[in-house]
Protein backbone atom coordinates (compact mmCIF):
# COMPACT_ATOMS: atom_id res chain seq x y z
CA UNK A 1 0.00 0.00 0.00
CA UNK A 2 2.64 2.28 0.77
CA UNK A 3 4.28 1.86 -2.55
CA UNK A 4 1.48 2.27 -4.46
CA UNK A 5 1.22 5.74 -2.86
CA UNK A 6 4.65 6.20 -3.33
CA UNK A 7 4.09 5.91 -6.99
CA UNK A 8 1.06 7.52 -7.50
CA UNK A 9 2.12 10.64 -5.57
CA UNK A 10 5.94 10.31 -7.42
CA UNK A 11 4.23 10.36 -10.63
CA UNK A 12 1.93 13.48 -10.08
CA UNK A 13 5.31 15.31 -9.30
CA UNK A 14 7.16 13.73 -11.89
CA UNK A 15 4.24 15.01 -14.33
CA UNK A 16 4.05 18.41 -13.09
CA UNK A 17 7.88 19.02 -13.11
CA UNK A 18 7.74 17.49 -16.79
CA UNK A 19 4.79 19.84 -17.87
CA UNK A 20 6.87 22.70 -16.23
CA UNK A 21 10.14 22.07 -18.25
CA UNK A 22 8.10 22.01 -21.23
CA UNK A 23 6.22 25.40 -20.73
CA UNK A 24 9.80 27.07 -20.33
CA UNK A 25 11.01 25.22 -23.15
CA UNK A 26 8.17 27.12 -25.01
CA UNK A 27 8.78 30.14 -23.38
CA UNK A 28 12.36 30.50 -24.28
CA UNK A 29 11.58 29.86 -27.69
CA UNK A 30 9.06 32.20 -28.14
CA UNK A 31 10.88 34.92 -26.52
CA UNK A 32 11.83 37.01 -29.00
CA UNK A 33 15.46 38.13 -29.26
CA UNK A 34 15.89 41.78 -29.49
CA UNK A 35 17.67 43.31 -32.24
CA UNK A 36 19.49 46.34 -32.50
CA UNK A 37 17.91 49.33 -35.04
CA UNK A 38 20.02 49.45 -38.14
CA UNK A 39 20.44 53.14 -37.54
CA UNK A 40 20.02 53.81 -34.04
CA UNK A 41 21.89 57.07 -32.17
CA UNK A 42 21.10 56.61 -28.35
CA UNK A 43 20.30 59.92 -26.00
CA UNK A 44 19.56 58.37 -22.66
CA UNK A 45 22.22 59.23 -19.77
CA UNK A 46 23.21 56.39 -17.80
CA UNK A 47 23.92 55.94 -14.83
CA UNK A 48 26.25 52.37 -13.80
CA UNK A 49 26.13 51.79 -10.39
CA UNK A 50 28.39 48.94 -8.51
CA UNK A 51 28.12 48.19 -5.49
CA UNK A 52 31.71 46.37 -3.99
CA UNK A 53 33.27 45.24 -1.32
CA UNK A 54 36.95 43.69 -1.48
CA UNK A 55 37.28 43.63 -4.89
CA UNK A 56 40.38 45.10 -5.99
CA UNK A 57 41.11 42.49 -7.77
CA UNK A 58 38.15 42.40 -10.07
CA UNK A 59 37.26 45.93 -10.03
CA UNK A 60 39.94 46.95 -13.12
CA UNK A 61 38.88 44.68 -15.10
CA UNK A 62 35.33 45.52 -14.93
CA UNK A 63 35.60 49.45 -15.00
CA UNK A 64 37.19 48.71 -18.45
CA UNK A 65 34.65 46.44 -19.92
CA UNK A 66 32.25 49.31 -19.05
CA UNK A 67 34.36 52.47 -20.45
CA UNK A 68 34.74 50.66 -23.45
CA UNK A 69 31.12 50.39 -24.44
CA UNK A 70 30.55 51.84 -28.03
CA UNK A 71 28.19 54.26 -26.13
CA UNK A 72 28.90 58.17 -25.94
CA UNK A 73 31.02 58.91 -23.16
CA UNK A 74 29.35 62.11 -22.74
CA UNK A 75 26.02 59.63 -22.18
CA UNK A 76 27.11 57.71 -19.05
CA UNK A 77 29.02 57.81 -15.78
CA UNK A 78 30.24 55.14 -13.65
CA UNK A 79 29.57 55.23 -9.85
CA UNK A 80 31.48 52.79 -7.77
CA UNK A 81 30.06 52.46 -3.89
CA UNK A 82 32.99 51.24 -1.73
CA UNK A 83 30.99 49.25 0.84
CA UNK A 84 33.47 49.08 3.77
CA UNK A 85 36.43 47.43 1.46
CA UNK A 86 39.17 45.81 3.35
CA UNK A 87 41.55 45.95 0.37
CA UNK A 88 42.77 48.25 -2.55
CA UNK A 89 39.38 48.93 -3.97
CA UNK A 90 38.77 52.54 -3.83
CA UNK A 91 42.87 53.11 -4.89
CA UNK A 92 41.77 51.01 -8.09
CA UNK A 93 38.69 53.19 -8.24
CA UNK A 94 40.35 56.11 -7.76
CA UNK A 95 42.71 55.67 -10.50
CA UNK A 96 39.81 56.35 -12.81
CA UNK A 97 38.45 59.47 -11.99
CA UNK A 98 40.05 61.68 -14.56
CA UNK A 99 37.80 59.16 -17.20
CA UNK A 100 34.19 59.83 -15.40
CA UNK A 101 33.83 57.12 -12.62
CA UNK A 102 33.41 58.63 -9.45
CA UNK A 103 34.20 56.17 -5.97
CA UNK A 104 31.28 56.99 -3.12
CA UNK A 105 32.78 55.57 0.62
CA UNK A 106 29.55 53.94 2.09
CA UNK A 107 31.07 54.65 5.50
CA UNK A 108 30.83 58.40 4.54
CA UNK A 109 26.93 58.11 4.13
CA UNK A 110 25.81 55.93 6.53
CA UNK A 111 24.80 56.85 10.06
CA UNK A 112 27.70 55.89 12.41
CA UNK A 113 26.64 52.80 14.47
CA UNK A 114 23.31 52.18 12.65
CA UNK A 115 22.52 48.89 12.62
CA UNK A 116 22.52 47.52 9.13
CA UNK A 117 21.98 44.02 7.24
CA UNK A 118 21.49 45.01 3.74
CA UNK A 119 24.61 46.45 2.90
CA UNK A 120 24.33 46.14 -1.15
CA UNK A 121 20.87 47.62 -0.74
CA UNK A 122 22.37 51.04 1.24
CA UNK A 123 25.25 50.66 -1.45
CA UNK A 124 23.32 50.78 -4.26
CA UNK A 125 20.28 53.40 -3.19
CA UNK A 126 23.47 55.67 -2.36
CA UNK A 127 24.96 55.67 -5.63
CA UNK A 128 22.19 55.73 -7.12
CA UNK A 129 21.20 59.25 -4.86
CA UNK A 130 24.39 60.95 -6.35
CA UNK A 131 23.73 59.67 -9.91
CA UNK A 132 22.42 61.90 -12.68
CA UNK A 133 21.25 59.64 -15.11
CA UNK A 134 17.61 58.86 -16.42
CA UNK A 135 18.39 55.41 -16.67
CA UNK A 136 20.29 53.32 -13.90
CA UNK A 137 22.10 50.18 -14.72
CA UNK A 138 23.57 48.11 -12.06
CA UNK A 139 26.27 45.20 -12.36
CA UNK A 140 28.58 43.81 -9.92
CA UNK A 141 32.34 44.45 -9.32
CA UNK A 142 33.23 40.92 -10.46
CA UNK A 143 31.32 41.35 -14.06
CA UNK A 144 32.47 41.90 -17.76
CA UNK A 145 30.17 43.53 -20.09
CA UNK A 146 30.05 43.42 -23.33
CA UNK A 147 30.82 46.30 -25.95
CA UNK A 148 27.58 46.87 -26.91
CA UNK A 149 25.89 46.34 -23.58
CA UNK A 150 24.66 49.68 -22.80
CA UNK A 151 23.91 50.18 -26.52
CA UNK A 152 21.11 47.86 -26.51
CA UNK A 153 19.81 48.48 -23.28
CA UNK A 154 19.53 52.18 -24.05
CA UNK A 155 17.43 51.15 -27.13
CA UNK A 156 15.10 48.68 -25.63
CA UNK A 157 14.18 50.99 -23.18
CA UNK A 158 13.76 54.27 -25.36
CA UNK A 159 11.87 51.55 -28.36
CA UNK A 160 9.68 50.04 -25.86
CA UNK A 161 9.68 52.34 -22.55
CA UNK A 162 9.53 49.92 -19.68
CA UNK A 163 10.05 50.54 -16.01
CA UNK A 164 12.52 48.36 -15.20
CA UNK A 165 14.51 45.84 -18.15
CA UNK A 166 16.06 42.55 -17.04
CA UNK A 167 19.10 41.12 -18.90
CA UNK A 168 21.19 37.63 -19.09
CA UNK A 169 24.14 36.61 -17.02
CA UNK A 170 26.37 33.83 -17.60
CA UNK A 171 29.37 32.46 -15.13
CA UNK A 172 32.88 32.67 -16.82
CA UNK A 173 34.07 29.02 -18.36
CA UNK A 174 36.33 27.03 -16.27
CA UNK A 175 36.70 23.43 -16.29
CA UNK A 176 36.48 22.14 -12.83
CA UNK A 177 33.48 20.16 -11.67
CA UNK A 178 32.30 22.63 -9.14
CA UNK A 179 32.30 25.52 -12.09
CA UNK A 180 30.55 23.50 -14.33
CA UNK A 181 27.92 22.25 -12.07
CA UNK A 182 27.34 26.42 -11.60
CA UNK A 183 27.64 27.14 -15.14
CA UNK A 184 24.96 24.41 -16.08
CA UNK A 185 22.84 25.14 -12.89
CA UNK A 186 23.23 29.43 -13.84
CA UNK A 187 22.33 28.87 -17.41
CA UNK A 188 19.35 27.06 -16.82
CA UNK A 189 18.20 29.81 -14.17
CA UNK A 190 19.28 32.45 -16.65
CA UNK A 191 17.11 30.62 -19.18
CA UNK A 192 14.46 30.20 -16.79
CA UNK A 193 13.88 33.88 -16.14
CA UNK A 194 13.68 34.82 -19.93
CA UNK A 195 10.81 31.94 -20.25
CA UNK A 196 8.78 32.85 -17.20
CA UNK A 197 8.78 36.37 -18.38
CA UNK A 198 7.59 35.21 -21.72
CA UNK A 199 4.49 32.81 -20.17
CA UNK A 200 3.97 34.76 -16.91
CA UNK A 201 4.75 32.40 -14.69
CA UNK A 202 6.45 34.98 -12.60
CA UNK A 203 9.35 37.60 -13.04
CA UNK A 204 12.99 36.70 -12.31
CA UNK A 205 16.02 38.96 -12.36
CA UNK A 206 19.81 39.17 -11.43
CA UNK A 207 21.67 42.66 -10.63
CA UNK A 208 24.26 41.57 -12.14
CA UNK A 209 22.16 42.99 -15.89
CA UNK A 210 19.55 44.90 -14.49
CA UNK A 211 18.24 48.56 -15.33
CA UNK A 212 15.49 50.62 -14.37
CA UNK A 213 14.47 54.04 -14.67
CA UNK A 214 15.73 56.85 -11.64
CA UNK A 215 11.51 57.67 -11.69
CA UNK A 216 10.35 54.35 -11.26
CA UNK A 217 13.13 53.98 -8.33
CA UNK A 218 11.79 56.99 -6.87
CA UNK A 219 8.39 56.76 -6.96
CA UNK A 220 8.45 53.31 -5.32
CA UNK A 221 10.60 54.80 -2.85
CA UNK A 222 13.67 52.68 -3.71
CA UNK A 223 14.36 50.05 -1.36
CA UNK A 224 11.95 51.46 1.70
CA UNK A 225 10.29 48.54 3.43
CA UNK A 226 12.72 46.05 1.88
CA UNK A 227 15.48 47.50 3.39
CA UNK A 228 15.88 45.16 6.23
CA UNK A 229 16.08 41.98 4.68
CA UNK A 230 19.99 41.64 3.65
CA UNK A 231 18.98 40.05 0.22
CA UNK A 232 16.17 40.87 -2.99
CA UNK A 233 18.14 44.50 -3.50
CA UNK A 234 16.91 42.62 -7.77
CA UNK A 235 14.05 40.72 -7.08
CA UNK A 236 12.11 42.39 -4.36
CA UNK A 237 12.87 46.24 -5.94
CA UNK A 238 11.49 44.20 -9.29
CA UNK A 239 8.38 43.38 -7.62
CA UNK A 240 8.02 46.71 -6.13
CA UNK A 241 8.12 48.71 -9.53
CA UNK A 242 6.23 45.37 -10.74
CA UNK A 243 3.39 46.77 -8.64
CA UNK A 244 3.16 50.28 -9.70
CA UNK A 245 4.07 49.63 -13.48
CA UNK A 246 2.49 46.21 -13.84
CA UNK A 247 3.22 46.17 -17.54
CA UNK A 248 7.07 47.77 -17.23
CA UNK A 249 8.69 44.89 -16.50
CA UNK A 250 10.99 44.11 -20.00
CA UNK A 251 12.96 40.93 -20.65
CA UNK A 252 16.15 41.92 -23.08
CA UNK A 253 16.95 38.42 -24.57
CA UNK A 254 20.42 39.16 -27.16
CA UNK A 255 23.56 37.68 -26.82
CA UNK A 256 25.21 41.26 -27.14
CA UNK A 257 23.99 42.19 -23.82
CA UNK A 258 24.56 39.34 -21.79
CA UNK A 259 27.31 40.21 -19.20
CA UNK A 260 29.87 37.85 -17.78
CA UNK A 261 30.46 37.45 -14.03
CA UNK A 262 32.91 34.78 -11.97
CA UNK A 263 31.81 31.55 -10.65
CA UNK A 264 32.65 30.59 -6.78
CA UNK A 265 36.13 29.67 -6.00
CA UNK A 266 34.93 27.24 -3.61
CA UNK A 267 32.10 24.73 -2.54
CA UNK A 268 31.72 26.75 1.23
CA UNK A 269 31.29 30.27 -0.94
CA UNK A 270 29.14 28.59 -3.77
CA UNK A 271 26.61 27.30 -1.19
CA UNK A 272 26.81 30.58 0.70
CA UNK A 273 25.48 32.02 -2.11
CA UNK A 274 22.73 29.88 -3.05
CA UNK A 275 21.69 30.18 0.54
CA UNK A 276 21.82 34.06 0.33
CA UNK A 277 19.83 33.43 -2.95
CA UNK A 278 16.88 30.89 -1.42
CA UNK A 279 16.96 33.51 1.68
CA UNK A 280 14.07 35.44 -0.65
CA UNK A 281 11.90 32.33 -0.91
CA UNK A 282 9.79 33.03 1.75
CA UNK A 283 9.43 37.03 0.41
CA UNK A 284 8.01 36.19 -2.80
CA UNK A 285 4.74 38.13 -3.13
CA UNK A 286 3.56 36.37 -6.60
CA UNK A 287 1.59 32.96 -5.93
CA UNK A 288 2.63 31.46 -9.36
CA UNK A 289 6.32 31.71 -8.22
CA UNK A 290 6.04 30.41 -5.21
CA UNK A 291 3.81 27.17 -6.10
CA UNK A 292 6.48 26.91 -8.94
CA UNK A 293 9.59 26.73 -6.36
CA UNK A 294 7.47 24.56 -4.00
CA UNK A 295 6.90 22.32 -6.51
CA UNK A 296 10.62 21.84 -8.03
CA UNK A 297 11.54 21.40 -4.60
CA UNK A 298 8.79 18.99 -3.36
CA UNK A 299 10.27 17.38 -6.40
CA UNK A 300 13.74 16.97 -5.59
CA UNK A 301 13.58 16.11 -1.94
CA UNK A 302 10.98 12.96 -3.25
CA UNK A 303 14.19 12.08 -5.33
CA UNK A 304 16.72 12.75 -2.55
CA UNK A 305 14.16 10.61 -0.04
CA UNK A 306 13.61 7.96 -2.26
CA UNK A 307 17.07 7.47 -3.02
CA UNK A 308 17.57 7.11 0.56
CA UNK A 309 14.97 5.24 1.62
CA UNK A 310 16.24 2.56 -1.34
CA UNK A 311 18.75 1.24 1.06
CA UNK A 312 15.63 -0.30 3.55
CA UNK A 313 13.06 -0.90 0.42
CA UNK A 314 14.98 -1.32 -2.77
CA UNK A 315 11.89 -0.84 -4.92
CA UNK A 316 12.08 3.05 -4.40
CA UNK A 317 15.64 2.98 -6.39
CA UNK A 318 13.41 1.97 -9.51
CA UNK A 319 10.98 4.85 -8.69
CA UNK A 320 13.53 7.34 -7.97
CA UNK A 321 15.47 6.30 -11.30
CA UNK A 322 12.65 6.67 -13.36
CA UNK A 323 12.08 10.52 -11.96
CA UNK A 324 16.08 11.05 -11.98
CA UNK A 325 15.66 9.62 -15.69
CA UNK A 326 12.54 12.12 -16.46
CA UNK A 327 14.56 15.13 -14.52
CA UNK A 328 17.26 14.46 -17.28
CA UNK A 329 15.52 14.74 -20.46
CA UNK A 330 12.78 16.97 -20.04
CA UNK A 331 15.77 19.45 -18.46
CA UNK A 332 17.67 18.73 -21.41
CA UNK A 333 15.21 19.52 -23.87
CA UNK A 334 15.11 22.87 -22.02
CA UNK A 335 18.52 23.78 -21.35
CA UNK A 336 20.14 23.01 -24.81
CA UNK A 337 18.78 25.57 -27.00
CA UNK A 338 19.86 28.05 -23.96
CA UNK A 339 23.29 26.46 -23.73
CA UNK A 340 23.28 27.32 -27.43
CA UNK A 341 22.66 31.42 -27.22
CA UNK A 342 24.81 31.63 -24.45
CA UNK A 343 27.42 29.71 -26.82
CA UNK A 344 28.28 26.93 -23.95
CA UNK A 345 26.49 23.79 -25.60
CA UNK A 346 30.05 22.27 -24.94
CA UNK A 347 29.01 22.12 -21.02
CA UNK A 348 26.31 19.99 -21.81
CA UNK A 349 28.00 16.67 -21.87
CA UNK A 350 28.68 17.10 -17.92
CA UNK A 351 24.83 17.52 -17.43
CA UNK A 352 23.76 14.00 -16.75
CA UNK A 353 26.64 13.61 -14.58
CA UNK A 354 25.76 16.50 -12.43
CA UNK A 355 22.18 15.74 -11.58
CA UNK A 356 22.78 13.54 -8.29
CA UNK A 357 24.25 16.70 -6.99
CA UNK A 358 21.55 19.29 -8.58
CA UNK A 359 19.30 17.69 -6.17
CA UNK A 360 21.27 17.16 -3.18
CA UNK A 361 22.12 21.04 -3.82
CA UNK A 362 18.35 21.65 -4.07
CA UNK A 363 17.33 20.27 -1.31
CA UNK A 364 19.89 21.68 1.42
CA UNK A 365 19.90 25.12 -0.02
CA UNK A 366 16.18 25.67 0.09
CA UNK A 367 16.03 24.38 3.39
CA UNK A 368 18.71 26.93 5.06
CA UNK A 369 17.59 29.83 2.81
CA UNK A 370 14.70 29.81 4.52
CA UNK A 371 15.39 28.51 7.98
CA UNK A 372 19.00 29.59 8.32
CA UNK A 373 21.31 32.49 8.06
CA UNK A 374 24.54 33.01 5.54
CA UNK A 375 27.78 34.49 5.73
CA UNK A 376 28.48 36.73 2.63
CA UNK A 377 31.45 38.61 1.94
CA UNK A 378 33.09 38.46 5.57
CA UNK A 379 29.73 39.32 6.61
CA UNK A 380 27.48 36.93 8.87
CA UNK A 381 23.53 37.94 7.60
CA UNK A 382 20.51 36.94 9.38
Amino acid sequence: MIILLTIIVCTLLTSAYVVLMLAYTKGWATQNDFVLPPVYEPHTRISVIIPARNESQHIGACIESILGQKYPDELFEIIVVDDHSEDYTAGVVHEYTDRNVRCIRLADIITPGKEINAYKKAALAAGIAHSNGELIVTTDADCIAPNAWLMHLAAMYELQSPAMIIAPVIYSSKTTSLHLFQLIDFMGMQGITAAAHRLGLGNMSNGANLAFTKAAFMRVKGYEGIEHLASGDDYLLMMKIKKAYPDGIAYLKSAKAIVTTAPQPGWRSFLQQRIRWASKSGKYNDARLTLILLLVYLFNFSLLALGIGGFFVSELWYIAGIMLAAKIIAELVFIIPVAWFFRKEWALGYFPLLQPLHVMYIVLAGFLGFFGGYEWKGRRVK
